[in-house]
């Protein structure tokens, strides 16, 4: 019998045990991530710094993204006062005067958020409140400082667009099609379409597709 695919198991392959399904080992409800996204490391969450629960920011990521090992995610928390001539954060260490600044006078970022099939590289730093949209690839050892276009490729510290991965009207269809929105079995057919490097025909298939959609 035929094996279905399982998001909230720990590993997809449990022959290889390196790379674990992040959605089943989340305890902070202020993380969301989905369906098949793995991690190439274990404990997902301590790779997430500095996200204070008085803050409120969230670290939402999407469905089938590939995180290698050493990516960290540095979230609000870590930022301090700008605004003043000193940065330095009196009010958090034992008899200093000064009271926490309210939430207005920080430099907050809001929630960071990650598009879906999105491919972080080893050792990637991601900042606060960075919006990366889906398809993207980010080099290793990149610091992802402000935001990122879907199906770019970028790299460096700060990361910076290398090129896209796709010309403008296969990542508008890509933009339609969603595919990782699809149920299991209608991802199963999709695979050769979804890992086909003739481009100039995935585009046609991707239209045909999207028209039998239509008219169902």
């Amino acid at each position: 019998m035929e094996k279905t695919p399982n998001p909230n198991a720990l590993y997809s392959n449990r022959s290889i045990t390196s790379m674990t399904n992040i959605k089943p080992t989340l305890k902070n409800k202020k993380i969301e991530v989905g369906d098949f996204t793995y991690f190439s490391d274990d404990d997902f969450e301590s790779h997430v710094t500095h996200h204070y629960d008085f803050i409120g920011d969230k670290l939402v990521i999407g469905k089938f993204c590939q995180i290698a090992k050493g990516v960290e995610f540095i979230m609000n928390g870590a930022n301090h006062q700008m605004n003043a001539v000193s940065t330095f954060p009196f009010y958090i260490f034992d008899g200093w005067t000064q009271e926490a600044p309210s939430l207005d006078k920080m430099p907050l970022k809001g929630d960071t958020r990650v598009g879906n099939d999105v491919w972080i590289g080893q050792n990637v730093t991601v900042m606060p409140g960075v919006h990366i949209g889906d398809g993207a690839m980010i080099g290793a050892n990149s610091t992802v400082a402000s935001d990122i276009e879907a199906y770019s490729i970028v790299a460096g510290n700060p990361a910076k667009l290398i090129r896209m991965r796709f010309d403008e009207v296969l990542i508008n269809l890509m933009a339609q099609l969603k595919w990782w929105e699809k149920p299991i079995y209608e991802i199963n057919r999709l695979i050769p379409l979804l890992t086909d490097n003739d481009l100039e025909k995935v585009k046609v298939s991707i239209k045909k597709y999207l028209e039998q959609e239509k008219q169902k």
